[in-house]
């Protein structure tokens, strides 16, 4: 797969949600993965989110995360206009710390469902999209495993140092 070639849609409903979101962008670049970064709201741009959302796999991409703070409606509302997998990233936006976010977005109706991470999780919502590509893509898979191996020479490593063997 190209690293062009689009994959995974992320979209937000605001420019402050970025911070937060780009972190998922961050673990897609890492693993070679194409993606879009929007910003459309549920509430303000309805019509524009539907539309993207309806056109989405047209445009090649495979999975679309959605990140939310406070009402949370753009993760559902995206998963009401596409097949595709949508995961919810719930940010803390509020004085509620992303609590009404996560339950916003855990509490989606029977058959509209949106995988959830934890609230401000968008590493875990990056590498849980390239987790379902890998199920189709083998270079993503080897890659997958290569990052988990970093990550877990990275513990023993720090194990290591704490008891003075380095």
């Amino acid at each position: 797969m190209s690293e062009n070639t689009l994959s995974v849609a992320i979209v937000m409903g605001s420019e402050s949600d970025l911070g937060v979101m780009r972190k998922a962008a961050d673990v897609l670049e890492k693993l070679g993965i194409g993606h879009e970064i929007r910003i459309m709201s549920a509430h303000r741009t309805p019509d524009l989110v539907g539309e993207w959302a309806c056109e989405a796999a047209d445009r090649g991409i495979k999975v679309i995360i959605a990140g939310a703070g406070a009402a949370a409606a753009l993760p559902g509302v995206v998963a009401a206009h596409t097949s595709l997998p949508v995961i919810g990233v719930p940010i803390d936006a509020t004085a509620l710390s992303g609590v009404d976010a996560l339950y916003a977005i855990v509490q989606m109706p029977s058959g509209v469902p949106v995988a959830t991470v934890s609230i401000d999780g968008a590493t875990n919502a990056g590498v849980l999209a390239a987790q379902i590509l890998a199920l189709q893509d083998e270079e993503i898979a080897e890659r997958l495993e290569n990052m988990t191996a970093e990550r877990r020479a990275g513990v023993i490593d720090s194990d290591r140092r704490v008891h003075g063997e380095a």
